[in-house]
């Protein structure tokens, strides 16, 4: 089902994880794809794994926390295919400490990249959304906005993010721009794989479904966000966290 033919999305935080199911997802269901990572190597590899020929997908190396790089990149997306029709916010880092050995430099980190690189990476998309008339936004927050030990800098990017999409979908509506976002529970990562098994065993049993999630089933709740099914959603924030946050 091609739910994404015509449309241009970029995903930003994509050669890998939960960014690189996206990515596909988009790819499959018709979209022009761009690529957008830190990891320009990485991208590309997706980009080009994807569509050898170059003609519908891009892989851009992309810092963004620094807006010129963002910048570059958003003219270059545009200049390749035309428009900006749908992006996903994905583009996301840890630096996790007990609050009291948290050092300024991992707080820093963390809201350069969850914060201000999701400031840049929507605004540069916004202009082109607005213009058009036409936008579909999708932010990647995550059930730690509720707070975690360990990661006062983490989920306090992550609460920022879900009102950021509220804020911006009040003021997208006018202009046919939908904003939402997902917040993923624990899912089956590299970055996850790497907990200590017993840690893991406990977060396991803190979900309704006893399970990790998959990437792929994040991907799927994002595509719904950015189609036409949900042409009716604005400003929501959907779980996708196999019930871990009523348990």
């Amino acid at each position: 089902m091609a739910r994404f033919s015509g449309r241009t999305a970029v995903v930003t935080g994509g050669a890998q994880g939960i960014g690189a199911a996206i990515a596909r997802k988009f790819y499959a269901e018709g979209a022009r794809l761009a690529v957008m990572d830190i990891n320009a190597g990485g991208a590309q590899a997706l980009a080009a794994e994807l569509d050898a020929t170059g003609q519908n997908a891009i892989g851009l190396g992309c810092n963004v926390a620094e807006r010129s790089e963002v910048t570059a990149a958003f003219g270059a997306i545009a200049a390749k295919f035309g428009t900006v029709d749908i992006l996903v916010n994905n583009a996301g880092i840890t630096r996790d400490a007990i609050f009291h050995k948290m050092t300024e430099k991992q707080w820093d980190d963390v809201i350069a990249v969850n914060g201000k690189g999701l400031f840049n990476c929507t605004q540069e998309a916004w202009l082109i959304m607005k213009a058009q008339k036409y936008g579909r936004i999708c932010n990647i927050s995550s059930t730690n906005a509720s707070g975690e030990a360990g990661q006062a800098n983490y989920a306090f990017t992550k609460a920022g993010a879900v009102a950021f999409t509220k804020s911006l979908a009040k003021e997208g509506g006018r202009h046919n721009i939908r904003v939402n976002c997902v917040r993923p529970g624990m899912i089956d990562t590299d970055m996850m794989r790497a907990v200590p098994a017993d840690l893991l065993r406990d977060m396991v049993e803190r979900t309704a479904l006893r399970r990790f999630g998959l990437t792929a089933e994040v991907a799927d709740a994002v595509a719904y966000l950015c189609s036409d099914e949900a042409s009716w959603v604005t400003g929501e924030e959907l779980l996708v966290c196999g019930g871990f946050m009523y348990r």
